[in-house]
Formats: C-alpha cells, sequence, structure tokens
C-alpha cells in the first residue's frame, strides 16, 4: 500500500476519503463529520463491529504498560472508552488527559465520563494533535485509537507525540489497518462500503460520513507504512500487532534511547 498518509501528490491538497481536497479544507470537513455522528457514536461502533472494539480497546489498554501515578495523554479520545480504561490504570495519583479536537466529541466525553462517575484523575484539553498545547516530556504515556487516520498531517502529530513524551515513555496506536488475506479482504470491503454506509444511514441518518469512514481506512497507511513514520519522527524498538487478520492493528514505540519500550 502506497504512504498516504499526507498529501494526494500535490503541495496544496490531502485526501478527504477518496477525494482530493485543499489541505486546509481537510481539517473543517472531519469537523462536520464528528459533529454530525457525535451523538450516535458509540452506538454505531458496537453495531459496526458488532461490540468487538470494546475487546480491541481493552487488549490496547492491556499491553500498554501503563502504571499507577503516570500522566498519560489520550489523544482523538472522543468519547472517552480508552480514557476510562487508563483511569483505573494510572489510580488516583495518575492522570489521564482526555483531548479532542472536536468540541462536541469533547463535550460528550465530559459527560460520559461524569455519568460513569470517572472525575478525580481526569482533563480535558481541546487539542489539535498537529499542535498539542502541552510542555515537552509532559507525558509517560501517549495513546490515539482510530483518531490518527483523521489527522490531516499524520508526521506532524507523530512528531508532537514525541516531543510531548518523558524519557522512557511509549506511544500507543491503535488503528484500522490493511487487512492480510485476500478472502478476508474482499468481505471486509463488501461490508465497509455496503453494509457500513447504510447502517450510518439507517441509525444516524447520515450515509456520507460513514462512507468517509470506511474511505478513510483504505487511505491510512498499512502496517509497515506507518511503523516507517514512527522510525521518522524519532520512535525506536517500533512493534505492531495485528488483530482480526490485521483488520485491525496496534502500534508500540519507544523514545530514541530508551531500549525498554
Amino acid at each position: 500500500m502506497e504512504n498516504t498518509d499526507n498529501k494526494s501528490g500535490q503541495d496544496d491538497t490531502t485526501h478527504f476519503g477518496y477525494r482530493d481536497v485543499a489541505i486546509e479544507e481537510k481539517t473543517h470537513l472531519v469537523h462536520g463529520v464528528f459533529d454530525s455522528v457525535a451523538d450516535k457514536y458509540d452506538l454505531m461502533n458496537d453495531l459496526m463491529s458488532l461490540g468487538a472494539h470494546r475487546l480491541w480497546k481493552r487488549y490496547f489498554i492491556s499491553v500498554s504498560g501503563i502504571q499507577p501515578g503516570q500522566r498519560v495523554l489520550d489523544l482523538a479520545g472522543g468519547t472517552g472508552d480508552i480514557t476510562a480504561l487508563m483511569s483505573k490504570r494510572v489510580g488516583s495519583r495518575g492522570t489521564v488527559v482526555l483531548s479532542d479536537i472536536n468540541n462536541s466529541m469533547l463535550t460528550l466525553g465530559r459527560r460520559r465520563m461524569e455519568d460513569r462517575g470517572i472525575t478525580g484523575n481526569i482533563e480535558y484539553t481541546l487539542a489539535d494533535a498537529e499542535k498539542l498545547p502541552f510542555a515537552d516530556q509532559e507525558f509517560d504515556a501517549v495513546t490515539i485509537a482510530f483518531g490518527l487516520r483523521n489527522v490531516t498531517d499524520q508526521a506532524a502529530a507523530l512528531a508532537e507525540m514525541r516531543r510531548v513524551l518523558k524519557p522512557g515513555g511509549h506511544v500507543l496506536i491503535l488503528e484500522f489497518s490493511r487487512v492480510e488475506y485476500e478472502g478476508l479482504r474482499k468481505l471486509y470491503d463488501g461490508y465497509s462500503f455496503g453494509i457500513l454506509p447504510w447502517l450510518g444511514k439507517l441509525v444516524a441518518n447520515d450515509e456520507d460520513s460513514y462512507r468517509y469512514l470506511a474511505e478513510s481506512i483504505r487511505k491510512h497507511p498499512d502496517q509497515e507504512t506507518l511503523a516507517g513514520m514512527m522510525v521518522d519522527a524519532g520512535f525506536v524498538d517500533v512493534t505492531y500487532n495485528n488483530l482480526l487478520g490485521g483488520i485491525v492493528a496496534i502500534h508500540k514505540a519507544g523514545l530514541a534511547g530508551d531500549r525498554n519500550a
């Protein structure tokens, strides 16, 4: 798969699903998608994955190495599934910063955390992953789950993740990726471009947004390409673990000079 992390062949354009758009336009378009889907986001995730996304997220955090007392950043944290899991891990002495670039999603995430009684060790920040409003070396770990593919300049986001990590810290990325097996890939394509937009229309009254989400998965860099981008950003000991034949992959890395990633 070609590296489609940023631009689509022209200096002033990038991809929004299968469309080429001006770079400055993509952020606004992605905002529109998540403003539209926010209220039905959790329900649609359950329907689209048959609940599997919850298992993927639990496994993601189970292998994260996050410890009690740490300060961690959940980028593109949305409705807070990852934040809730990390809150239990860091405990009362630690902190999880739930961040998202979209105010509708961040507001919903805060409400979900409060409804679940998870309030003592959570902070909230409206943040662009490409320009994080945090100090250098502020976090013990940075996570991003199902959000990197929506970032316009993924290389810039990876550089920012590296900047805000403490020495010895880890970055962890959970994202849809390239299916390894041809037969499964055909079935997955049929589901993604046939069933998924139909579900979006039926449940969320928004076929276009869910068609974009399917397209954004196909435009996202494959496992090896993303691993190479992480190396280019200055990470070391980059590994990835495929789930469900590569439908989803977990990438994990440490900082240069940290041999315990």
